[in-house]
C-alpha cells in the first residue's frame, strides 16, 4: 500500500521546484508509505510524480517509484494491489514467446509492462485488485489517473491558479493537494455548500464531490485521461457496476442451492488465497460475524500455521462482540489477539479523525475501526478484511424492513401515516427497548434487533415517503432534510435520488442493495476503513469485492441471498461448513460505540464548544438553529440523535483543523 501524488502545469515548470513540492506533499501522506519516498520530475513536459511506499511485495529498490517503463514510454506512481499480477506476467510472456528480463518481482513492473504490451484500459480489465494510478505518457504528453473497479483505494484531483501557470493537482489524500503553494488562495479550496448538504444527509461526501469547491475524486471504476489545459478531460468507464447489477439480474444463474454454495465458496477461496500473498506480515480482522468469520475460516483452511486475527472489545452492554470473535477464533484455531477497549482509550481517538479522514466523515464506527487497526498493526502489515457481505449478499436489516414497511403502507393515505408515526413517536424510545427486551425471548431470531427504539422511531419519520426509493433514502439519510442547515442550498442529485445508472429496471430489495454498491460502500465502509488502516500504515484487503465474486453474487437470484426473512443465506451456508451455527447465528450488531451516552457525558463539553451558536454560524455556512434543537433533544433524553450530531461535531471539527493548519501558511506568506 502507498501514497500517491503530483502536480501537471502544461506550460512547463521548473524541474527543481515542482520536485520540492511533489516531496512535500508526498510527506503529507507519510503515514501510507513510511517505508520510501521518490519523485520523477519532467520540467519541459510540467509533469511531476511523488510517491511514498509501504512494502508489502518485492521489497528491495527495484519496487521503488515512481516507476519508469521499461520501453521508457511511461511512468507510473501507484497505490494497491494487483493479486493476479504473476498470472499477467505469465501471459505477457506467452504473448512475446520468451521470458521477459523482469527487474524486480512487483506488480507495479507488471503493470506497466502490461501498459506498453495490451494498452492501459486492456491492462486494467485484466488486471484482479485495488488501485488508484497517476501515469505519465510521454508519448503521448497526457495524464491518466484510474481508480480499482469499487473504489477501495482513493483518488483526488483538481485545476489550482489560472493563465500560464494553471496546475492540475492530484494524490491519495486531500492533504497531499493543500500542501501545494497554490492551493489555500485558490478558489478551489473554497468549502462547496452543495457537497455540505450531501454530507449532512450522509455522513460522508459521494462521488465525485468533495468538501471542496474545486477539487474531484476520480469515480470508481473509471480512469480519467488528460491532455493538457486546451484539451478536454476524458473519462472513461471501463467497468461499470451499476450494467454489472442489471446485467446479473437480467440473466440469473440457473443453478440449485447447494452448487451456488459450492461455487461461491470456489471463487472466495480463491480470492482469499491470492489476497494472502505478502512479503511481510499477514493477519485478518476478526469480529465473529459472518463476512469476517467467512474469510478467516477460508484463510486458515489455506494456511499451513495459525492466521493472525484481531479484534476488539467494549465493556458497555450491546456493543461488544469481542466474545464471540473469540469463540470463533479458537474454533478454527487461529493466534488471536483481542484488546478490551476503554472510553478513555476510545475517546482519545476523536482529535485525530479530522486529519485521519481529511474531509468531514461521520460515520462514529471510524473509532473501533482505527483502534483494531492499530491493534493489527503491532504485529503485522497486512490485514484482510470481511467488509462488502452485507451489500453482495443482502445482510442489512434495513432491505427486507423498507421492502416490508412499503408494502404495508403504500396504500395508506399520509395522513393516516403521519397519524400512526406521532403515535410511535410519543413513546420514548427508551421504553420501546425496555418493551422489545421483554419480547426478545419469544421473537425468532431473525426477528430481533439491536436498539429497536431507535429504529422504530426512524421508520416514523420516514412513513410520509412516496415510493420506495424515497423511503429507502429517508432510512439511510442522518439528516432528513439537510438543506434546512446549509440555508441557500439545493440538494444536487445523486444516485440515490435517481440519478443515472438505470436501477428503476431492479426490483424494491436488489435496487436497494444496489445503491449501496454504489454509494454507501465505496463513500463510507472503504473510505472508513482505509484511512483508519493507512494512519497506521497497515494495509488492508477485501477478499469479497475481488470483481469475479461481485459479479457472481448479482448473477445469484435473491433467493439464495434472502430466505426466509434471513439475508446472506448462500454466504452463511459457505460459512456453516466451517464453524458450527451455534457461534454464529445471533442478531446482527454493527461495529460502534456508544457515541449516544458518550455525548451526553465525556463529549459533552467537546460537543458543546463545537456547537456554540455563534461558533456554528461562522462563515454562514450553518444554520444553527435545528441543530441546536436536535441537540437538546438528544442531552435530554427524547430521542438518541447521534448519528445527525455526529456529521455536525465531525464537520466542525474538520473545519477548526483546517483553520488552525491553514493560519501558519497564511502568515508565511
Amino acid at each position: 500500500m502507498c501514497g500517491v501524488n503530483g502536480l501537471w502545469q502544461p506550460a512547463g515548470c521548473s524541474a527543481e521546484e515542482a520536485r520540492a513540492t511533489v516531496l512535500e506533499m508526498a510527506a503529507r501522506i507519510a503515514h501510507r508509505g513510511p517505508d520510501d519516498a521518490g519523485a520523477w520530475v519532467d520540467g519541459a513536459a510540467g509533469i511531476a510524480l511523488g510517491h511514498r511506499r509501504l512494502s508489502i511485495v518485492d521489497l528491495s529498490a527495484a519496487g521503488h517509484q515512481p516507476m519508469p517503463s521499461a520501453g521508457g514510454r511511461y511512468v507510473i506512481a501507484y497505490n494497491g494491489e494487483i493479486y493476479n499480477h504473476l498470472d499477467l506476467r505469465r501471459r505477457l510472456e506467452a504473448a512475446a514467446g520468451q521470458p521477459l528480463a523482469w527487474r524486480g518481482h512487483s506488480d507495479t513492473e507488471t503493470l506497466l509492462a502490461g501498459f506498453e504490451a495490451w494498452g492501459v484500459e486492456a491492462t486494467l480489465q485484466a488486471a484482479i485488485g485495488m488501485f488508484a494510478i497517476a501515469l505519465w505518457d510521454r508519448q503521448e504528453r497526457s495524464l491518466t489517473l484510474a481508480r480499482d473497479r469499487i473504489g477501495e483505494k482513493p483518488l483526488y484531483h483538481g485545476w489550482v491558479g489560472s493563465g500560464p501557470g494553471r496546475t492540475l493537482l492530484f494524490g491519495s489524500e486531500l492533504k497531499a493537494l493543500r500542501a501545494h503553494p497554490a492551493f489555500t488562495a485558490s478558489s478551489a479550496a473554497e468549502i462547496d455548500r452543495e457537497a455540505l448538504v450531501l454530507y449532512m444527509r450522509h455522513g460522508y461526501v459521494p462521488a465525485p464531490f468533495t468538501i471542496h469547491r474545486g477539487l474531484r475524486k476520480v469515480p470508481p471504476g473509471h480512469l480519467l485521461v488528460l491532455r493538457g489545459t486546451s484539451a478536454p478531460a476524458e473519462l472513461r468507464c471501463y467497468w461499470a457496476a451499476g450494467e454489472v447489477m442489471l446485467r446479473g439480474h437480467a440473466n440469473p444463474l440457473q443453478v440449485g442451492p447447494e452448487e451456488a454454495v459450492d461455487r461461491l465458496e470456489d471463487l472466495l477461496r480463491g480470492a482469499v488465497r491470492q489476497q494472502m500473498v505478502a512479503d511481510v506480515p499477514l493477519g485478518a480482522f476478526l469480529s465473529g460475524g459472518i463476512d469476517s468469520s467467512t474469510v478467516v475460516a477460508l484463510m486458515q483452511a489455506q494456511s499451513a500455521t495459525p492466521v493472525r486475527t484481531f479484534s476488539i472489545g467494549f465493556h458497555e452492554q450491546g456493543y461488544d462482540e469481542a466474545r464471540h470473535a473469540k469463540a470463533v477464533a479458537a474454533h478454527l484455531g487461529t493466534d488471536h489477539t483481542e484488546l478490551y477497549v476503554t472510553p478513555a482509550q476510545a475517546l482519545d481517538v476523536v482529535p485525530a479523525l479530522p486529519d485521519m479522514y481529511d474531509e468531514p466523515f461521520g460515520d462514529s464506527s471510524q473509532i473501533p475501526t482505527h483502534l483494531v487497526a492499530a491493534l493489527a498493526r503491532r504485529s503485522v502489515t497486512v490485514a484482510l478484511s470481511g467488509d462488502a457481505g452485507d451489500e453482495l449478499f443482502c445482510g442489512y436489516n434495513r432491505y427486507q424492513v423498507t421492502h416490508d414497511l412499503w408494502s404495508r403502507i403504500k396504500a395508506v393515505p399520509r395522513p393516516l401515516r403521519r397519524a400512526f408515526a406521532a403515535a410511535l413517536t410519543a413513546v420514548p424510545e427508551q421504553a420501546w427497548d425496555r418493551l422489545a427486551h421483554g419480547a426478545g425471548r419469544v421473537l425468532p431470531m431473525a426477528r430481533r434487533f439491536n436498539r429497536p427504539g431507535e429504529k422504530l422511531h426512524k421508520g416514523a419519520r420516514v412513513m410520509h415517503s412516496g415510493n420506495a426509493d424515497a423511503l429507502y433514502l429517508h432510512t439511510v439519510s442522518q439528516w432528513s432534510e439537510p438543506e434546512l442547515l446549509v440555508p441557500g442550498v439545493t440538494e444536487p442529485s445523486t444516485v440515490l435520488t435517481g440519478a443515472g445508472h438505470g436501477l428503476q429496471a431492479l426490483p424494491d430489495v436488489p435496487r436497494m442493495m444496489a445503491y449501496d454498491l454504489l454509494t454507501y460502500l465505496p463513500e463510507d465502509i472503504l473510505v472508513k476503513v482505509d484511512r483508519a488502516a493507512m494512519a497506521v500504515s497497515l494495509e488492508t484487503r477485501v477478499p469479497l469485492l475481488d470483481h469475479r465474486v461481485v459479479e457472481f453474487a448479482w448473477q445469484l437470484p435473491l433467493q439464495y441471498k434472502l430466505r426466509e426473512g434471513v439475508g446472506k443465506w448462500v454466504l452463511r451456508q459457505v460459512l456453516y461448513r466451517h464453524v458450527p451455527r451455534a457461534l454464529i447465528d445471533r442478531p446482527k450488531m454493527g461495529f460502534g460505540v456508544p457515541i449516544d451516552t458518550w455525548l451526553r457525558g465525556p463529549l459533552r463539553p467537546w460537543a458543546e464548544h463545537l456547537l456554540e451558536p455563534r461558533r456554528l454560524a461562522e462563515d454562514g455556512l450553518l444554520s444553527p438553529a435545528p441543530i441546536r434543537q436536535a441537540w437538546q433533544r438528544h442531552l435530554e433524553g427524547h430521542a438518541n440523535l447521534q448519528y445527525p450530531l455526529w456529521n455536525v461535531l465531525m464537520f466542525q471539527a474538520w473545519r477548526e483543523r483546517q483553520r488552525a493548519s491553514s493560519a501558519p501558511q497564511a502568515a508565511a506568506a
